[in-house]
């Protein structure tokens, strides 16, 4: 039997995290009264009904009610009943814009600023983010990449940190991604576009690839930062961070740092306990 609590804050997709889980096979109840959660996760694990897989909606919809989960929360302990806490979360700038996009009241701040009723939100769930099995930032995520995510924790059950990683590539005539974490100059490299049949090609193309890593000053460049971001990966995850966006620079782009992020893609991709997802900034600006 797997009991999932699914909450988080209010626009950061625990809806469309339920209704991926519904596909999956979960049988799935959003909203609840807080009295009736106990008996409703008792009844779950009973397997009378038929359900070995149950996702349980709850957020502050309930108002400021939502603290008392944690004496439910304690009880279910105390029966010996298990649950698994999935938080969603996503920057406040994010939330702001989808409220504002939604034209949605948020719910603790019906009367007044949406960005207090986050503000309160975060101070009010913030023992439940700490309680929480897993944690996904929906802040650059794609609905396929959180339905990815969501298979990957609750439907192959194999090991997931909570940490998202984005890898980006980007022009530096264009600036610096407000977002990133981390940021990698790749300027030094030899530079397809001033090579007639390479120039209108992008990073996303094998002779450009082949060229951009003919050389074992980009070979070694690309094993030091593998190297490196194995190393940090595990001790962010410690930290409890959970969003990292590793960002790849050239002049324009379209060939160095469009390359680079594949390849760095392609060889975090063997890490399945991770989150992962590659953009291309630029893409609107390539001349192919």
């Amino acid at each position: 039997m797997r009991f999932v609590i699914v909450t988080g804050m209010s626009g950061a997709g625990k809806s469309t995290a339920l209704k991926i889980l519904e596909d999956e096979g979960y049988f799935c109840a959003d909203n609840i009264p807080l009295p009736l959660v106990e008996k409703f996760a008792e009844l779950s694990v009973m397997q009378e009904n038929g359900h070995d897989r149950v996702a349980l909606g709850l957020d502050v919809r309930s108002g400021m009610e939502i603290r008392k989960i944690q004496q439910v929360l304690e009880r279910l302990v105390a029966r010996e009943i298990s649950y698994e806490i999935l938080f969603l979360d996503a920057g406040d700038h994010v939330l702001l814009k989808r409220y504002k996009e939604t034209r949605r009241s948020h719910p603790l701040a019906r009367a007044g600023r949406i960005e207090e009723g986050i503000a309160l939100e975060r101070t009010v769930l913030q023992f439940l983010k700490e309680q929480a099995d897993f944690i996904i930032d929906t802040s650059n995520l794609l609905t396929r990449e959180l339905r990815s995510a969501l298979e990957k924790i609750f439907v192959s059950s194999q090991e997931y940190h909570n940490i998202y990683i984005t890898v980006l590539s980007f022009g530096f005539k264009y600036g610096i991604p407000a977002d990133s974490d981390l940021v990698f100059d790749v300027r030094f490299l030899p530079n397809p576009f001033y090579v007639d049949d390479l120039k209108r090609k992008t990073g996303q193309d094998g002779e450009v690839q082949e060229f951009v890593m003919q050389t074992e000053t980009a070979r070694l460049f690309l094993e030091k930062l593998v190297d490196m971001i194995e190393f940090l990966l595990p001790n962010y995850v410690a930290e409890g961070k959970n969003q990292l966006v590793i960002s790849i620079g050239c002049t324009g782009g379209q060939h160095r740092s469009v390359t680079l992020a594949e390849k760095l893609y392609e060889r975090l991709g063997r890490h399945a306990e991770y989150g992962l997802r590659l953009e291309h900034r630029e893409k609107k600006a390539w001349r192919v």
